[in-house]
């Protein structure tokens, strides 16, 4: 019985320990979370950095899309305070619903609104704020303030009297939708709906209609890009595949000669080439090919916008697509030939193939790039070159209308993203080679 339990004892496997009396399991997964730790301090100042440059402002520029509190709060310059305007007309707006006619209890809260906004020196801003989505109401806010110390009952009298713009059904859907600091309706003017007086949303006039038709030129112009740049990337980044190195590398130094310069001299001299009196036009009429009175016009329109750009944007095409050419066994395309395949067959089934994941990396960077370019196409576009992009900075720094700016830019961004989706569903970004 005593040997029965000594083998039992002796055939039970032992518990492995450091040699501090520690078990082993213990000792490695104290040293995995010890390594995890490590690796995390190394990467938290990129972390931190990245939220605070990349994500942070992203997060802020789609706040800034849905909230203008410009018709609500006035916030004074010097002492950064926060002072509640409108309130008498919020106040009437809680207690109305949408489509309620304007009573003379509603024109008494406006104007003793106005008294409030002219003593804050804030009309103009809540006149800015109904201006966004109303032309003309920042003057007719200015001038009615200034009357508004003087007006006397009944005072939807007294403001028609100053401008008939303050009976427009319009004039008041514009200010209740901006009675709330938050509102969706710089996404609707971002893919040119409006708000009726009812609250139903319809689409702009033709004559006013204007984003829809310009992200689709940029959409239109970008993939119209990316074609060109892969169009002449691909024989350039093969030859550099197949050159001896020291013919290739002198050959890459002319691909990347447009990084060493700037892209303000790179566009500017697209402009010496491309305008009517520039080299080109005056090239071919020298040598008898245009008259001097047919001089094509390559500049402020969309050719030059597609010609610029695409030779800008070309060495992001020709860099992924000599990252997965350069490996390619040269092989194999013999020994397709070897077994009777001509060479357009060897170059469809064999070679093309394995540049796939390079041409997918080079479109969708020229792609991105392309739809968010602002010098090259403010510079040589005109106005039937201009991209979306134009437009927003125009709201950012002429118009001041930030929150339909960061609206315009939030579709840019959405559009990115489900480009990359699907890139990711139909080629894999796992397949995704940049170098």
């Amino acid at each position: 019985m005593a040997d029965a339990t000594a083998d039992i004892i002796q055939s039970q496997p032992q518990k492995l320990t450091t040699k501090d009396g520690k078990p082993l399991k213990a000792a490695l997964a104290a040293s995995q979370s010890r390594a995890k730790r490590k690796a995390f301090f190394l990467v938290l100042p990129l972390l931190a950095f990245m939220v605070l440059t990349f994500v942070m402002p992203i997060v802020q520029m789609l706040h800034q899309s849905v909230y203008n509190p410009g018709f609500t709060i006035h916030e004074d310059v010097i002492s950064k305070e926060q002072t509640p305007i409108m309130v008498n007309l919020r106040d009437w707006f809680d207690e109305n619903p949408r489509g309620t006619e304007p009573d003379e209890t509603a024109y008494a809260a406006i104007v003793q609104d106005l008294i409030v906004l002219r003593e804050l020196r804030a009309q103009g801003q809540a006149g800015t704020r109904i201006n966004y989505e109303r032309s003309g109401s920042r003057s007719l806010f200015t001038k009615s303030a200034r009357r508004a110390p003087r007006m006397e009952a009944p005072f939807k009298q007294a403001l028609l009297e100053i401008d008939e713009e303050w009976g427009d059904p319009e004039l008041w859907a514009a200010m209740r939708d901006a009675s709330s600091a938050y509102t969706p309706n710089f996404y609707l003017a971002a893919i040119d709906l409006t708000r009726t007086d009812d609250g139903s949303v319809e689409r702009v006039n033709e004559n006013r209609a204007l984003y829809v038709n310009l992200f689709q030129r940029t959409l239109f112009l970008s993939v119209l890009i990316t074609f060109l740049t892969f169009v002449l990337a691909y024989p350039i980044a093969h030859l550099l595949a197949t050159l001896p190195l020291r013919y290739s590398n002198l050959l890459m130094i002319f691909v990347l000669l447009p990084f060493w310069t700037s892209l303000l001299v790179r566009t500017t001299s697209w402009m010496v080439l491309l305008q009517s009196q520039g080299v080109l036009n005056d090239a071919m009429v020298g040598t008898g090919i245009l008259a001097d009175e047919n001089r094509i016009q390559m500049m402020y329109n969309q050719t030059g916008t597609i010609v610029a750009m695409t030779h800008i944007l070309l060495p992001f095409m020709v860099l992924p697509l000599y990252s997965v050419m350069r490996p390619i066994n040269p092989s194999y395309v013999r020994a397709a030939r070897s077994l009777g395949a001509t060479s357009w067959t060897a170059f469809r089934r064999i070679y093309f193939p394995q540049t796939v994941p390079g041409i997918g990396a080079g479109a969708l960077l020229v792609f991105i790039l392309a739809v968010g370019y602002y010098i090259t196409p403010a510079l040589v576009g005109g106005a039937d070159g201009q991209l979306i992009s134009n437009l927003i900075a125009f709201h950012m720094q002429k118009s001041l209308n930030w929150s339909l700016a960061a609206a315009l830019a939030s579709i840019l961004l959405a559009g990115i993203l489900i480009l990359y989706w699907l890139y990711d569903r139909l080629i894999g970004i796992d397949n995704l080679k940049l170098g």
